[in-house]
């Protein structure tokens, strides 16, 4: 008797689960006859596996799982390759791609906003292949270190104001929006919530729109949370009347800075007399951080032996962060701890980041980078 009635209240249990609500992934995968599909969430906390299914020579196959309770991401993933998704509720969504294209040539019904997380994925991953074109073409001396950095900013403001207006500000209140916030190039954020006042604005729109509908969601906590750090980080401080020694400036031609590196060493600009000296201004937790360095490690390599140093200031929020960059770049590395709000960067009429200075070795200050034509002969004609 007592057996009957576990085993009728076991059914009792997995008849339970049963019926709890779920959505459904379905499809089919050619050509990947023995591969194994695999489903996944992609959490706040990481990548969190749930099933997998061993494909067969048709390459059907149906995942069932639990809804979430606000909108969530998921991915399916072959070997390395992977499509992203979200799941509102207790939708089907249907997939259906070939194994070889298997992140870009499939095809998905059923969810508005995976459709335009496709989108976003594929405009992401032609961004990233002209920024490496571009990258190629400055490693082949096919354009000068100055064309790449227009070139990059160009393609970087383009591919921001097409996202912000189509798929941020449009519909803030979608998964896609949420998506797009947090898409990379070169493994660094696009939009960047820290650094970025324009940046923040739009993880704000989506933050609301979240708060609106999930206020409990941790999705929205954690937005809301990164929102508020970077408008801390961003917040314009009180001012202060910037007193610069006059006779500083007439002995050195230069505005002095005195920033200290990663050891807490200090590092002054005036200490460089009788170098050619690049003054660049950089936030590391940029998407076009990375480019930038590699443009300066160029001309570092092939002119520090007769005479270039590079002074670089980064304004990044996070400290970690730029100690971690700073230690494997062989030129100054300081941080001014103000970020955004430096005195520093105002007193040298910094807009945008990256900006850089060339000085000449008498300590003078010979050109802003936006004249700039060719950097790299500006650079020979100092030394």
């Amino acid at each position: 008797m007592k057996k009957i009635l576990f085993v009728a209240l076991a059914i009792v249990g997995l008849s339970a689960c049963d019926s709890e609500p779920k959505f459904k992934v379905e499809g089919e995968i050619s050509g990947a006859d023995g591969k194994m599909l695999y489903l996944e969430a992609s959490a706040l906390e990481g990548v969190v596996p749930l099933d997998s299914v061993k494909l067969k020579g048709d390459g059907s196959f149906a995942f069932k799982h639990t809804r979430p309770e606000s909108p969530e991401f998921y991915r399916l993933r072959v070997d390395e390759k992977v499509i992203n998704f979200s799941i509102d509720s207790t939708e089907t969504v249907q997939v259906k791609a070939p194994y070889t294209d298997f992140a870009t040539a499939y095809t998905v019904e059923g969810s508005a906003n995976s459709v335009k997380i496709k989108e976003l994925t594929l405009k992401q991953m032609k961004l990233q292949t002209d920024v490496n074109v571009l990258l190629q073409s400055m490693q082949a001396h096919k354009v000068g270190a100055d064309a790449f950095e227009d070139s990059l900013a160009t393609l970087l403001k383009n591919y921001k104001d097409d996202v912000k207006i189509n798929y941020i500000f449009a519909a803030p209140n979608m998964a896609a929006a949420y998506f797009a916030l947090f898409q990379k190039l070169n493994n660094y954020l696009i939009f960047d919530p820290l650094n970025g006042k324009d940046d923040i604005k739009c993880f704000a729109a989506v933050a609301t729109s979240l708060n609106n509908y999930h206020p409990h969601a941790d999705r929205s906590k954690n937005l809301y949370n990164i929102v508020i750090k970077g408008m801390k980080n961003t917040r314009t401080p009180q001012q202060k009347v910037v007193e610069i020694p006059q006779e500083t400036v007439s002995e050195t031609g230069i505005i002095d800075v005195n920033l200290r590196d990663m050891k807490g060493n200090a590092h002054k600009l005036t200490d460089l007399k009788g170098k050619a000296v690049i003054l660049d201004f950089t936030i590391y937790q940029s998407a076009v951080s990375a480019a930038h360095n590699y443009m300066l490690r160029d001309l570092y390599d092939k002119y520090a032996a007769q005479g270039l140093e590079i002074y670089q200031i980064s304004l990044d929020a996070d400290e970690h962060y730029w100690k971690t960059i700073a230690d494997n770049l062989p030129w100054i590395c300081v941080r001014d701890a103000n970020g955004v709000y430096s005195t520093v960067a105002t007193t040298y009429n910094v807009q945008s980041v990256p900006a850089l200075f060339l000085i000449n070795k008498k300590n003078e200050l010979s050109t802003r980078g936006e004249t700039i034509k060719d950097l790299e002969a500006a650079v020979k004609a100092l030394l």
